[in-house]
């Protein structure tokens, strides 16, 4: 685990534009309060290698959109 509480900003940098396009009939990628509301659902996809869809996250990016989870989702 990182000792840094990631904020938002750093995770909102992981979603790429084509990213937020994509999931955009779902819920907004670039929105904090829908990440915040998914969070457990897109965690399940990156740990299952489905988001996104053209090719998994490094691991340590996934490792940090926990990381941001296990801190209390700051902003």
């Amino acid at each position: 685990m990182n000792q840094a509480r990631p904020s938002f900003s750093e995770i909102r940098s992981l979603f790429r534009p084509m990213d937020v396009e994509s999931m955009e009939p779902f819920f907004d990628l670039s929105s904090y309060e829908e990440v915040r509301a998914h969070a457990e659902e897109i965690v399940l996809r990156l740990d299952d290698m489905t988001m996104p869809c053209d090719e998994p996250w490094p691991p340590d990016q996934v490792q940090l959109f926990k990381d941001w989870m296990d801190a209390g989702m700051p902003e």
